[in-house]
């Protein structure tokens, strides 16, 4: 038993010293545990306070660096502000001088205005001591029918459709280039040049001040020139209507510059009623080179148009015997006699215009002094029939209408004077001849054959008789062919000088009428260079009548 419990014993004491071991080796490793964390601490230690000196060290460089950048920014902003205060300072200077340069720019325009309107007086004055034609040109707009017969080249985008314009109130320009021909860039100068876009009332307020001058005594004669469909009759009469008569000028704005020319007339008569001359009308056209009086009758006292001569007087003055006037005293009376002498003029359709005049129409008006005999007896009759004429055979009227006449008619040489109960006779104070001229044109172009075609030989030649007339006053010629042509002996005296003329070109900018565009400026261009000598006022003597 003691045996048993001594071997026990060693067992127990082996298992202490072994237990004993285990924790002394525990506790060692718990020891050089404890170290290791001790070091490792240390470690953390230090690499925080290095981490934290790193972090300051940048963050106090990031900071200057903030600190300077703040301070660059700050002076470019103070640099900015204060290139901005200059710059609105230079442009509130730039403004100011503007403004200067503005206000200088209108009083010299103003100025420039003056001067001009001043150089045009003088022109006009000077114009009028040589006795030189006023030529205006007006430019129509293009229209419609000008598109439907364009020429291939002229549908070309790269090519414009238009060689005429108004470079301003003076000059036109021409650019016309054909293929295969030289181009044309060419300047015409006139009195006055009118663009596409002026209105009727533009070109009327150019032409007003002669009415003046013909209340002062001097003969006036407005001609309206150019090739056919180029805007002549719309000049010199406005938008015309057969069916409808003409209106008054204040309910029309289109209206041209006969039935202006009659308003202001008869305005400027009725602002001296004490002086206030008679007014007569006659009405005439150029046919085939035949004169036709508009306004006569025949046997059976219908208006037909009755063929006429003109005659040269002892004064060596152009009249036509036994001519046909007709008194009117007012616009009204003036333009109903007027539209209704328009329909009897010849007119024939052709490829270029579709009511195209095929005569040259000459309306005379003439103002006559009232004779001291004057009385309300003899205010019966505005005019006294001082000639029968012998009723030659009439023309019958292209358009095959017949009218009656509304007014009292006579038959008297403009020349001549009516006589009253006591032998004394009025006195012509002045006319006034509004001459619509045909229009040139081409008869390949414009289709005319047969009767029609004949017109067009007839109104070319006198349109070319008007041109050798005008050059042989342009260059002096001992010799002038006024008789080449009944258009040109008609208007002998006024061609010659003895009444202010004015021709207004009628032109069209379309490049398929180029060609008679440049014939017309040529025309204008001779035109200008005649020097006649001054228009001369004065009451022609009374003679006695025929």
């Amino acid at each position: 038993m003691p045996a048993r419990g001594g071997r026990w014993a060693g067992f127990w004491e082996q298992r202490a010293r072994q237990l004993q071991r285990q924790v002394q080796a525990k506790e060692e490793r718990i020891v050089e545990l404890e170290t290791e964390n001790a070091i490792l601490h240390l470690k953390l230690a230090e690499k925080v306070k290095q981490d934290r000196k790193e972090l300051r060290s940048s963050s106090l460089d990031l900071l200057r660096d903030c600190q300077g950048q703040q301070q660059d920014c700050g002076s470019e902003i103070v640099t900015a502000v204060q290139g901005a205060q200059r710059h609105h300072e230079a442009v509130l200077a730039w403004q100011s001088k503007a403004g200067c340069l503005e206000q200088s720019l209108r009083e010299t325009t103003e100025r420039y205005q003056l001067e001009k309107q001043k150089r045009k007086q003088l022109h006009n004055r000077l114009v009028e001591l040589k006795g030189n034609i006023r030529v205006h040109c007006r430019i129509r707009p293009a229209l419609p029918f000008d598109k439907e017969s364009e020429d291939p080249l002229s549908q070309n985008s790269s090519v414009s459709a238009e060689v005429a314009h108004a470079v301003d109130d003076e000059t036109v320009l021409v650019r016309w280039d054909r293929p295969g021909h030289p181009w044309i860039n060419k300047t015409y100068n006139f009195e006055r040049v009118y663009g596409p876009a002026e209105s009727q009332r533009v070109v009327f307020e150019e032409v007003c001040p002669l009415l003046t001058s013909l209340l002062d005594g001097y003969n006036v004669c407005i001609m309206a020139y150019g090739q056919t469909g180029s805007g002549k009759s719309y000049t010199m009469m406005g938008p015309h209507s057969r069916k409808e008569p003409v209106l008054p000028v204040e309910s029309q704005g289109d209206l041209g510059i006969i039935p202006r020319a009659a308003e202001e007339l008869f305005r400027l008569i009725s602002e001296n009623p004490s002086r206030s001359p008679k007014v007569a009308v006659s009405v005439v056209e150029v046919y085939n080179n035949d004169i036709f009086d508009l306004l006569a009758k025949d046997s059976c006292a219908v208006t037909s148009g009755v063929k006429r001569e003109v005659l040269t007087t002892k004064a060596g003055k152009k009249e036509i015997p036994s001519l046909t006037y007709e008194s009117v005293h007012s616009t009204e009376e003036f333009l109903t006699l007027v539209d209704g002498r328009l329909r009897l003029r010849a007119k024939h359709a052709t490829l270029v215009h579709a009511d195209s005049s095929r005569s040259h129409l000459i309306i005379t008006v003439t103002l006559t002094t009232a004779p001291s005999w004057d009385s309300p007896a003899n205010r019966q009759s505005d005019v006294s029939v001082l000639k029968e004429p012998d009723c030659p055979s009439p023309r019958q009227p292209a358009t095959g209408r017949r009218h009656s006449a509304a007014h009292r008619t006579s038959s008297w040489s403009p020349g001549a004077a009516p006589e009253g109960p006591t032998g004394h006779m009025e006195q012509v104070h002045a006319k006034l001849q509004l001459v619509d001229l045909a229009g040139s044109e081409c008869a390949g172009v414009s289709g005319v054959t047969g009767a029609a075609l004949r017109e067009t030989s007839f109104i070319n030649r006198s349109l070319a008789a008007l041109a050798d007339v005008l050059g042989a006053l342009s260059e002096r010629r001992g010799h002038v062919p006024y008789r080449n042509s009944k258009l040109t002996h008609l208007l002998q005296d006024v061609l010659g000088g003895d009444a202010k003329l004015l021709v207004i070109l009628c032109v069209s900018p379309c490049r398929k009428h180029a060609a008679e565009t440049l014939q017309s400026l040529g025309f204008g261009t001779r035109a200008r260079q005649v020097q006649r000598g001054p228009a001369r006022a004065g009451r022609v003597a009374p003679r006695t009548p025929r």
